[in-house]
């Protein structure tokens, strides 16, 4: 806790202190008992739990390695002894705070760092479960997709083999039917044919009857009688000139 009298004084020995503690820290560096190191610097990265890495490597590259720890021993003793920041009960609880805090983190810290990261691991596992799963979902959609697709082009296909098997039947009864018709057709034109040899031969034999009839109808005993004699003469002459010859 400042006072007002320290208010008002603290911003001459702040720079009194700032400057001794720097020509201390050039003088132990220029006598060689320290050598000045670059250490890689660090982003985001703090020292003693506040302090950032940026600060140290500033100190560093100005007043060496033990620049700002001689800085900070140097500005606490003087605070101290000038009663700037006046240890009170209230210092005294701040500082029984801050063991217990440090105590605290130093021995519960990891066991609640432990299950904070098993809680945030429970957590991403459950994530990564729940989006494998949605991911696998959506995969198997896709491949439904693809699949009714694939039925959807092989109903096209199906439709057509349909189409030419409706056309091929339609071919089939078509030519049954044109060879029920020629067989029909043929049937009766045969049957026409049939009927006029029938005729035909009906008149044939009605003609050779009546004109037999008429014939032998004509014929008189005596026309029979010369006929006969006439036709064994000739064939007894036709025999005699057989019988020469």
């Amino acid at each position: 806790m400042f006072s007002r009298a320290a208010l008002l004084t603290a911003q001459r020995p702040l720079a009194v202190a700032v400057t001794r503690s720097a020509a201390a820290a050039a003088g132990q560096s220029g006598s060689g008992s320290i050598e000045r190191r670059q250490r890689p610097e660090h982003p985001g990265k703090v020292r003693l739990g506040f302090v950032p890495e940026e600060w140290f490597q500033f100190f560093y590259n100005k007043t060496g390695v033990t620049g700002p720890y001689t800085f900070g021993v140097g500005l606490i003793t003087y605070l101290c002894s000038k009663e700037i920041y006046v240890m009170e009960h209230e210092y005294y609880s701040g500082l029984s705070l801050g063991i217990m805090a440090v105590i605290a983190v130093k021995k519960l810290g990891p066991v609640i760092a432990k299950w904070a990261d098993g809680e945030i691991d429970k957590i991403e596992s459950e994530w990564k479960e729940g989006r494998e799963a949605e991911l696998k979902v959506l995969s198997d959609a896709i491949e439904a997709e693809k699949k009714e697709q694939w039925r959807a082009d092989g109903a096209l296909l199906l439709m057509d083999a349909k189409k030419e098997n409706i056309a091929l039947q339609l071919e089939a009864a078509f030519r049954e039917r044109a060879m029920n018709v020629y067989s029909e057709v043929k049937r009766r034109l045969d049957y026409q044919v049939e009927c006029r040899h029938v005729e035909r031969r009906l008149n044939q034999k009605h003609m050779v009857n009546w004109i037999t009839t008429n014939v032998l109808a004509s014929i008189s005993p005596q026309q029979e009688k010369e006929t006969l004699n006439k036709c064994i003469a000739d064939l007894s002459a036709l025999a005699l000139r057989v019988k020469t010859a």
